[in-house]
């Protein structure tokens, strides 16, 4: 909402700074609505006025410091009319009252809303009076808000405010905001305060949970009738964890009540104790590494070698990939579960959780589409390992997501997850892995049933400043090497909740078959789930304002043609649903445009016996790809034959083919992906070489030549995601038809 003292802020910073030119900045837009873009040009107005070189949006200890040497109290006198004007503006943005004016008067007005915004820092105290001093002007320059707001908590609050109040005149802490929420910021004001109240000197203390910190509160544990600022800290941390807790100086008996709860919710000895492990736990995600976990987690095979050294370390729970997406292992070769390995876990009597993960490096690798897709080729997967019905199959987000990418990206992500395992009948269920806040959201949202909680990336924005989540089930703590010999293997630790158990017996896996013919008793639910998935992404099923209805485009590259395509498929060694995919994809998106492209190009080459390429037919096929795809399977073998001349004549009639045939076209679509698969030759898109075609491709595989059938650009790219779930779709049903 625009608040007419913002406006003026604004115009302040236009008309003084010639239009934000003199501070590096573009002209403020003038709309009476605060943000970071105003209190970054506010903090490079400041530095002008101080006379620092090299303006900057960050208001630093270059910044803090030149302050403090000028002009360390900012009162009525002695201080240049602009920077009191940045000081009347900043409170303006804060919402506090600057004066009535952006006059450079230091008035009553402006010297009570800074006692006032002194007093909601917690630093009223530290700081008397009514002058800014520099750390507070710090804090007058960003978007911390000094009242609670979103529903924040008045104990929270007091924590902020306290420590604010006690540690503002060391060195390195700056004044945190006092909203009553948690956040990456409060969390390391509280390994600062730890730190001092350790007796840290200045430049020491790092805000970091290092051995100097661990060994300092191993002498500070805490029991009922403790007292002082260790007590303040210790209670602070519980109700930063969310514990419901009285802040203050005295261990009681509830106190202790409440840490009992705590432990035991986090798999800590019940002491009822402030001891160094619950200290840990409060402080830092992974808490205590020195904790024996009852799980774990990793990229190495489990032989009956290493299932021994795992059980000596008091491991039960091991949570294993269902796929690689790296094309023959890459560094980690057996990061896939491998042949025979469930068998010998079981009969070490140790228990599975599978994990999914791609490549989930970054908010693009989440959307509705890869949800679905990740949904599906996680069935299969867990399907082709032999894990049973009622599994929990746990989905990888590895990255460090904001929040904002959580909401844009991850959920509906996981919604996709969701919707393949419904579609599927929810044979399995769906846990997340990732950071607390993503493991939080998703399960709130309800799309997960437990969380497996990547803790060890203590410094990420989605653990720094959260609690651990409600449903977690495991809690990856520190990665360790256990065993010897034989029996060594590189692990990542994790502490169990005992919400999931994973697996302790497996159905026999399914092999690496070749496709067979559909079976007719599928065809029908196999033409509802891929319908399912075309309209969840917008294409309904009546066709909308494309040519053909979903019914028409399934039966004619689905069901058909089988035959034929489960001949390709097999002389070929690949999948039918790469085949069915591209072709049945395509041939939903014909319209009225392709119609009247195609028309164009028959006009052109009877008129003048010119050849002008489009794509055409129910595959969507360009006279060039097919003769060229063609050419290509004729020089590997692919296929018997001559190679065609690359000349007007030839590439229509290959086109009219493509376009009057649709068993021709379909026969042309696999022999397109071999060509991609080997790298395009002669279409000058210098497409890399993937490996032979092959039953086993890796996803990662799978999305390339989906990918290459459309091209090179965005909306191929865009369009493969979307392909690689209906992919996943079809393999589904050829997965039962060649498994029965």
């Amino acid at each position: 909402m625009a608040d007419a003292m913002v406006l003026k802020a604004q115009q302040f910073i236009n008309s003084t700074y010639d239009k934000g030119a003199k501070l590096g900045i573009s002209r403020l837009v003038e709309d009476g609505e605060t943000g970071w873009t105003v209190m970054f040009a506010l903090t490079r107005a400041l530095q002008y006025e101080l006379g620092i070189a090299g303006l900057s949006d960050n208001f630093g200890p270059g910044t803090l410091s030149t302050l403090q040497s000028k002009y360390p109290r900012i009162g009525a006198s002695g201080v240049p009319a602009n920077i009191i004007r940045i000081v009347q503006a900043g409170l303006y943005c804060k919402g506090y009252d600057g004066g009535g004016e952006i006059d450079g008067k230091y008035n009553d007005r402006v010297r009570d809303a800074v006692i006032k915004l002194k007093k909601d820092m917690g630093v009223d105290f530290a700081y008397p009076g009514g002058d800014v001093v520099p750390k507070v002007f710090k804090g007058l320059l960003n978007m911390d808000p000094y009242i609670t707001v979103n529903n924040g908590s008045a104990q929270i609050r007091a924590v902020q405010q306290w420590m604010n109040g006690e540690f503002v005149h060391r060195r390195d802490f700056y004044i945190i905001s006092c909203d009553g929420h948690h956040s990456r910021t409060v969390a390391q004001a509280m390994l600062y305060a730890v730190q001092y109240t350790i007796g840290m000197a200045d430049g020491v203390a790092n805000g970091v949970f290092g051995p100097g910190t661990q060994a300092g509160l191993k002498e500070h544990t805490l029991s009922v009738g403790s007292s002082g600022t260790w007590v303040q800290l210790f209670t602070a941390g519980m109700l930063l964890n969310q514990r419901s807790v009285s802040f203050g100086g005295t261990f009681t008996a509830a106190h202790a009540e409440a840490v009992r709860s705590f432990q035991s919710f986090v798999k800590l000895p019940v002491t009822g104790k402030g001891d160094f492990s619950t200290w840990a736990s409060l402080l830092v995600s992974y808490g205590d590494q020195n904790r024996k976990g009852a799980a774990c987690d990793g990229v190495t095979r489990i032989t009956p070698d290493r299932a021994k050294a795992l059980k000596a370390e008091g491991i039960t729970y091991v949570g294993r990939y269902l796929t690689n997406p790296i094309p023959g292992g890459g560094k980690v070769p057996e990061k896939e579960i491998q042949p025979g390995e469930l068998q010998t876990i079981a009969e070490q009597g140790l228990r599975c959780f599978p994990i999914y993960q791609t490549f989930g490096r970054g908010a693009d690798d989440f959307s509705y589409p890869l949800g679905r897709a990740a949904g599906q080729a996680a069935i299969n997967a867990a399907l082709d390992h032999g894990f049973k019905s009622g599994t929990r199959i746990f989905f990888a987000v590895d990255f460090d997501a904001y929040d904002y990418e959580v909401t844009d990206n991850i959920l509906p992500h996981f919604k996709g997850i969701q919707d393949a395992m419904r579609d599927d009948g929810n044979r399995y269920g769906v846990g997340v892995y990732g950071p607390r806040n993503v493991c939080t959201r998703v399960s709130d949202a309800g799309h997960a049933s437990a969380s497996f909680v990547s803790d060890m990336s203590s410094g990420f924005s989605g653990n720094f400043g959260y609690p651990l989540p409600e449903n977690w089930a495991y809690d990856q703590i520190v990665t360790k090497t256990v065993g010897s010999g034989s029996g060594s293997i590189n692990i990542d630790v994790n502490i169990a909740s005992g919400r999931d158990t994973g697996q302790g017996s497996f159905n026999k896996p399914r092999g690496v078959l070749a496709d067979t013919s559909l079976d007719p008793g599928l065809v029908q639910a196999m033409m509802t789930d891929v319908g399912k998935y075309m309209e969840s992404i917008g294409f309904p099923n009546d066709g909308g304002v494309r040519k053909w209805q979903h019914w028409k485009c399934f039966t004619t590259t689905v069901v058909d043609y089988d035959s034929d395509i489960t001949l390709y498929a097999y002389r070929y060694k690949m999948r039918k649903a790469l085949i069915q995919t591209s072709a049945y994809w395509e041939m939903r998106h014909v319209d009225a445009v392709d119609e009247s492209a195609d028309l164009a190009v028959i006009t052109a080459y009877e008129m003048s016996g010119t050849f002008k390429d489009t794509s055409t037919g129910i595959c969507q096929i360009f006279g060039i790809t097919a003769t060229r795809a063609w050419n290509h399977a004729v020089s590997k073998g692919y296929v018997t034959g001559s190679a065609k001349a690359i000349n007007d004549d030839t590439l229509y009639s290959m086109w009219r083919k493509c376009r009057d045939d649709d068993q021709f076209a379909l026969s042309i679509v696999p022999l397109i992906h071999l060509w991609n698969a080997d790298g395009a030759p002669g279409s000058g898109s210098d497409e890399t070489t993937l490996r032979p075609m092959r039953l086993d491709y890796t996803e990662n595989e799978v999305y390339e030549v989906l990918r290459r059938y459309q091209g090179t650009n965005d909306e191929a790219k865009a369009h493969a995601k979307k392909r690689l779930a209906l992919y996943q779709v079809m393999e589904k049903y050829n997965a039962i038809a060649r498994n029965p």
